[in-house]
């Protein structure tokens, strides 16, 4: 009876292939988050859509990726879809398009934007066909070396640099990548337009 109970409570011992596996999913488990939290915090990271200031290229609660790395290395381009943080509160995010890049001038005048800068010093008006509303506003605007004029596609619906002035480069963080969701709209570069005006920077 002694020698059953021994049996029946006798520690059981971890077999070596139970020990190998344990071993393997922690291994797995750090080398997975070697290479994910990097990435998510320097390369990519998730941007979820709110409101319609984009609208109709973006519609709000639609999922995005957005690169954190190209503007590492080169900057913003006139018509480049960027995410960014509201200058006055950099906790908010927000997504607009570039319009004027540094050390240009922005003018908004009988809805059309006119561009000038040092190889256009006449200045040029903007070719914005993409749009689906006029330009709103009458107002001129001096970017600095490191500033930018971003505006939203819904510019009626928009609050962007006519409101509370240009965007500092420092407060970018990138461009949208890819729309994941909704699925039936997955694409690379969504709101890329092939030419924003005759002038491309």
């Amino acid at each position: 009876m002694k020698q059953l109970l021994k049996r029946t409570f006798a520690k059981k011992e971890s077999k070596p292939e139970e020990k190998e596996s344990v071993w393997d999913i922690i291994r797995f488990t750090i080398i997975a988050l070697a290479i994910v939290v990097p990435i998510r915090m320097f390369v990519a990271q998730p941007f979820i859509v709110s409101g319609d200031s984009m609208y109709p290229t973006f519609h709000n609660a639609e999922y995005l990726i957005v690169d954190e790395l190209t503007y590492r290395i080169s900057h913003p381009k006139r018509g480049d879809v960027i995410i960014f943080r509201y200058p006055n509160n950099p906790s908010r995010y927000f997504i607009k398009r570039v319009i004027g890049l540094p050390g240009e001038t922005v003018t908004i005048k009988n809805n059309s934007v006119t561009i000038t800068n040092k190889e256009h010093p006449e200045g040029f008006v903007l070719d914005e066909n993409y749009l689906n509303v006029e330009v709103s506003g009458n107002q001129t605007t001096e970017l600095s070396d490191t500033d930018y004029f971003v505006m939203g596609d819904n510019r009626p619906a928009s609050s962007d640099s006519r409101a509370w002035g240009p965007l500092p480069e420092n407060f970018i963080v990138g461009r949208a990548l890819v729309r994941l969701m909704p699925i039936q709209k997955f694409s690379v570069f969504p709101g890329h337009i092939n030419k924003i005006d005759d002038n491309t920077q």
